[in-house]
């Protein structure tokens, strides 16, 4: 029997497929100097490398958690058994097994050793107090925790950095002896160039921000095996591993409702600009109706259909997790579907001002078909407005998830999100003592990875777009 079961759901296979689409396209770029050229102004401004680099992390996770699988059910009577076990884990529940594992009854503050409410406790000696339990496993390998705590983190902590420090020095090393032969000097002289800022590519800033990246997520990952680093939630589970599980839930929905968006949008655009007449009024009378109807009404109706009818077809979904995922995907589609509209006006103008060019003219004269002269004329020169739009659009589509599942129509309730997490949080805020751990890492998180969306849009923008370009 195999030691696990691969399972592959709708999201993981879509996933994998946007992969592979970016990687041919990458090696589609590197081949051709007039599409080079912009890239390497995106990396070799700080802030798109600073960005990408924050971005890559996020993309990390993100992939491992969209790789599934099942273990094996233990053999029973030494008799090897063919049965797996139907919670489906990924490769970062595996990794993260400690903060998986480790759930406490209920609430407690970020590297706290006990529960965040008073509980009625018996006594040795027989009789109760009320008092604050001890967690089970956060803070569970200390003899006093009043006394020794301060004293562990800070060991940890110290411990964690000097970690860090040994991978930015590794990564350093690495990057040295790669610039060195790839320039043909030393790797002092290379080491040299690169603090002096003489390289075309900005190394130093992706040094730093690296520096940065490890200062804070070796350390975590040290601290959250023996605490909570920023509390449990209301059922006890982790919240930093739930933050961790909902990076790929944000980067699911910025990504796969451009597979639904991008045909749309292409093809009805293009139509729109190129053959104008009928063809035009026809395209804007549907985004202009589609428009009229409220965006947040249309997701509501359409997810509310999906779930009667997954919930009247069980038999369909034979983990939970497929349940979820099926819904997942049908909220992509969604706000694919309705978040078209305003790409396809931008492609409509632009395919207007490029039917008139002499080159397009030349080619209708010499009687070229149109569906010619629009993949090998007007496809290509509305390429830079469809890539600054997507990358600007991911930062709103990962916001919307928050909004939606706030509101109760995102994603599946057992699906972590960070809109789940803000939506459970919400009630919590109004207690005494306040519950906010749970809101602020969800913010946390959100934040970082939609402010480095928008700097990198911010770089693809101004090497693209020829009117910003020096």
């Amino acid at each position: 029997m195999m030691p696990f079961k691969p399972v592959l759901l709708w999201t993981d296979a879509l996933i994998f497929l946007l992969l592979a689409a970016v990687l041919l396209f990458v090696r589609y770029v590197r081949r051709r100097e007039h599409l080079h050229a912009p890239w390497q102004r995106v990396m070799g401004s700080r802030v798109g490398m600073a960005s990408s680099i924050v971005l890559a992390v996020y993309l990390a996770v993100g992939l491992m958690d969209s790789l599934h699988f099942q273990l094996p059910l233990p053999s029973q009577n030494g008799k090897t058994q063919s049965v797996y076990d139907v919670e489906v884990l990924s490769v970062l529940d595996y990794i993260a097994t400690p903060l998986r594992e480790h759930v406490e009854k209920t609430y407690s503050a970020p590297f706290a050793t006990h529960l965040y409410a008073k509980e009625t406790i018996p006594l040795p000696g027989g009789g109760t107090v009320r008092d604050y339990p001890r967690l089970q496993y956060g803070g569970a390998h200390l003899a006093d925790p009043l006394r020794d705590r301060a004293g562990d983190i800070a060991a940890r902590t110290a411990w964690a950095l000097l970690g860090a420090l040994a991978l930015w020095v590794l990564a350093a090393v690495l990057l040295t002896r790669r610039l060195a032969r790839r320039q043909g000097v030393s790797p002092a002289a290379a080491w040299h160039s690169l603090w002096r800022r003489e390289q075309a590519v900005p190394w130093h800033v992706a040094l730093l921000t690296l520096g940065v990246l490890l200062l804070f997520l070796v350390p975590a990952a040290a601290l959250s095996v023996k605490y909570h680093i920023f509390g449990t939630d209301k059922v006890g589970l982790d919240v930093f591993y739930l933050s961790l599980k909902s990076i790929r839930t944000g980067l699911v929905i910025g990504t796969l409702t451009t597979l639904v968006m991008l045909p749309f949008a292409l093809l009805l655009g293009i139509m729109a600009g190129y053959f104008r007449g009928w063809v035009d009024d026809l395209i804007q009378y549907l985004y202009t109706t589609l428009n009229s109807i409220p965006g947040v009404l249309l997701i509501a109706a359409s997810v509310l259909m999906m779930q009667v009818w997954m919930e009247s077809r069980p038999e369909l979904f034979d983990t939970v997790l497929a349940r979820a995922d099926m819904r997942l995907l049908f909220l992509c589609i969604i706000l694919g579907v309705t978040s078209w509209t305003g790409l396809c006006r931008l492609l409509r103008g632009e395919t207007l001002k490029l039917r008139e060019m002499e080159y397009i003219q030349a080619a209708q004269a010499f009687g070229i078909g149109h569906g010619r002269i629009i993949a090998r004329h007007i496809l290509p020169n509305v390429m830079h407005i469809v890539l600054i739009t997507v990358v600007m659009d991911f930062s709103g589509l990962v916001l919307a998830e928050a909004v939606l599942s706030y509101v109760g129509v995102g994603v599946d309730p057992s699906m972590q999100s960070w809109g789940n997490m803000i939506n459970s949080a919400r009630l919590e805020m109004a207690r005494e003592p306040v519950v906010w751990w749970s809101l602020a890492a969800a913010f946390l998180f959100m934040f970082v990875l939609v402010l480095c969306a928008n700097l990198f849009a911010d770089a693809v923008r101004d090497a693209f777009d020829p009117r910003t370009r020096r």
